[in-house]
């Protein structure tokens, strides 16, 4: 029989009606600091946990819960006649049912707060309550989660008790409250990129239809530590988003963050298949469509300033599954309305650039974020670039980081032309880019533009083959073997070659 329940939260969010219940039902209540004093407001009947334990609250509350007697009357399993005897020669009272939330670390762990400070929000007693009564919880009810309060109520008022698979899920609930909450306190404390215990610290934001596919299980979830661009957008209209979406949103939208001149990019398949460099979003958009005005159909596309009605008039004209801007005009929200499964996303944050996470089978690697462009722009060949040129070498270095590797980007005026992406071999990468940029020209060649490779040439037929389709710059890594060849191929052409010092593959 339920008698005694214990009270300790920090989120007062449904406690006093909960309370209320309880103690309709018979159920004594014990409390304690603030949670003892705000159901007293409320006109519950409360008693306060030093007059259980007979020892106040000493340390500024710091210590208050932490006694035999209240982890005693937990702990103590019913069916053990020595645990029984215990709290009977020791006037212990068994505590039923316990509800408890914790401080809020994970909020405060990023605030703009001093270092005691968050250290000062680290729960010691509630932690400690929660995993006494989660390990006994076939005796003792546990309850964190404001949610639950009111499936518990309806259980125990239909039969008096709540049943063990209930009580089992209470239970889970908290240890995986807990191994988020001390995996935070951890990566605050430690503050080690790569520690011997691995603590990703993620909070469930929905539910997906399914994953890749229709066959497999999804489940969106976002940092409580991490202020990363996929946490903090808002959509405003459209279908539910899809594993699919948010994957590629990330990098569509990481795409734009990289630059500070109004930028478009088009992604499919989470490689951009079109981007540019605009003097409006108008431009952009126009110019990063055009570099691929096939593989952006169903795509998704993703702006970095407010986009307007124009631009969104053009975008009509497209099917895509997903704009993402950091606003929209009230025009441009009107216009799109028409579209209405057109998903509208609102990007809040700008890019984290923290850890990248990948799961291979049985285990998971962990690595930096690509924040890096190059470590050099060193000119290797007899011609050299000239200004507008390594403008677009700079603009397409970012697109390229993006990529799937094999990787080559073909460019010019700050707008993509050709992208060959993924492929096994970088000769099959850079015909495929190349043939697409040289489409775009009347005489189907790709005069005058920008070739620029996520990786090293290792032969000269990358060149070689750029040579033919007109391209007259070349940006790499540099760091062959035969970069020489590459080289002396690249002077034989009249063509300018620049190495970066820095390898970006994506797999």
């Amino acid at each position: 029989m339920i008698k005694r329940a214990l009270i300790s939260v920090y989120d007062k969010t449904g406690i006093a009606e909960l309370a209320e219940m309880l103690t309709a039902k018979g159920i004594e209540i014990i409390s304690s600091g603030g949670t003892y004093r705000f159901l007293k407001e409320k006109g519950i009947d409360v008693i306060e946990v030093n007059q259980v334990t007979g020892f106040d609250e000493i340390m500024d509350g710091r210590v208050k819960t932490l006694h035999p007697i209240i982890h005693g009357g937990i702990l103590a399993r019913r069916n053990n006649k020595s645990d029984m005897n215990i709290l009977k020669e020791k006037n212990i009272t068994p505590i039923d049912i316990v509800v408890v939330n914790l401080y809020p670390f994970f909020e405060k762990y990023a605030a703009d707060i001093s270092f005691d400070e968050k250290l000062e929000f680290i729960d010691i007693g509630g932690p400690t309550m929660l995993r006494a009564a989660a390990k006994n919880f076939r005796d003792v009810i546990v309850i964190t989660n404001p949610d639950d309060y009111s499936s518990v109520l309806k259980s125990i008022s239909e039969t008096g008790d709540v049943d063990f698979k209930i009580r089992r899920k209470l239970a889970g609930k908290v240890f995986n409250l807990m191994s988020a909450y001390d995996g935070a306190v951890s990566n605050f404390l430690l503050e080690d990129d790569f520690p011997e215990y691995l603590a990703p610290v993620y909070k469930k934001k929905s539910n997906l239809r399914y994953g890749e596919n229709p066959h497999q299980e999804a489940a969106f979830y976002t940092s409580l530590i991490s202020k990363g661009s996929m946490n903090g957008f808002t959509q405003l209209q459209g279908k539910e988003l899809s594993y699919n979406n948010i994957r590629d949103m990330d990098i569509a939208w990481k795409v734009v963050c990289e630059f500070e001149d109004i930028a478009c990019c088009g992604l499919k398949h989470n490689t951009p298949c079109g981007a540019a460099i605009g003097e409006n979003v108008f431009d952009a958009y126009n110019k990063a469509h055009a570099g691929d005005p096939v593989s952006i159909f169903g795509g998704i596309v993703a702006v970095n300033r407010t986009l307007d009605k124009e631009t969104a008039e053009e975008m009509t004209k497209t099917f895509l599954e997903v704009v993402l801007a950091p606003a929209f005009s009230k025009e441009a929200l009107e216009v799109l309305a028409k579209k209405k499964n057109l998903r509208l996303i609102q990007g809040n944050l700008k890019i984290a650039g923290d850890k990248e996470f990948i799961t291979v089978d049985g285990g998971l690697l962990i690595q930096d974020a690509d924040t890096k462009d190059h470590e050099k722009m060193e000119v290797v060949t007899k011609v050299k670039p000239d200004k507008k040129q390594i403008s677009d070498m700079m603009f397409g270095e970012v697109i390229c980081k993006y990529v799937k590797s094999n990787a080559i980007v073909v460019l010019k005026d700050r707008q993509v032309l050709g992208v060959g992406a993924g492929q096994v071999n970088r000769i099959w990468a850079a015909e495929q880019a190349l043939e697409r940029a040289a489409a775009k020209f009347s005489d189907k060649k790709a005069k005058g533009t920008v070739l620029i490779s996520d990786a090293f040439f290792p032969f000269s037929d990358v060149v070689e083959t750029a040579v033919k389709w007109g391209v007259t710059t070349i940006l790499q890594p540099g760091g062959s073997i035969r970069d020489e060849d590459s080289i002396k191929a690249c002077n034989e052409a009249g063509i300018a070659m620049v190495f970066s010092g820095t390898r970006h593959f994506k797999h």
